[in-house]
């Protein structure tokens, strides 16, 4: 069984890691959201498809962040058969 300090750093990191997501996503929402606010009209399907690629882009950052920071958990439990 893993101890209770390994616990409490584990929920530490990973309560860390989804804050610093979700700050990093608002902040580029709200900087995309400024550019396109100063850009004319016909330059927003442009700044849409941008958003988008953005998006695909941090939820493949959160991805790999996910699976190297439970990497040693998932297989601990996976020795285990659990």
């Amino acid at each position: 069984m893993i101890s209770i300090l390994s616990q409490e750093r584990l929920l530490g990191a990973s309560l860390g890691i989804i804050f610093t997501g979700v700050i990093i996503f608002e902040q580029r929402r709200d900087i995309y959201n400024t550019i396109a606010l100063n850009q004319p009209p016909n330059s927003q399907i442009k700044e849409t498809y941008r958003e988008k690629k953005s998006q695909f882009e941090i939820s493949h950052y959160w991805n790999k962040a996910v699976d190297q920071a439970f990497k040693p958990a998932i297989q601990v439990l996976g020795y285990r058969k659990w």
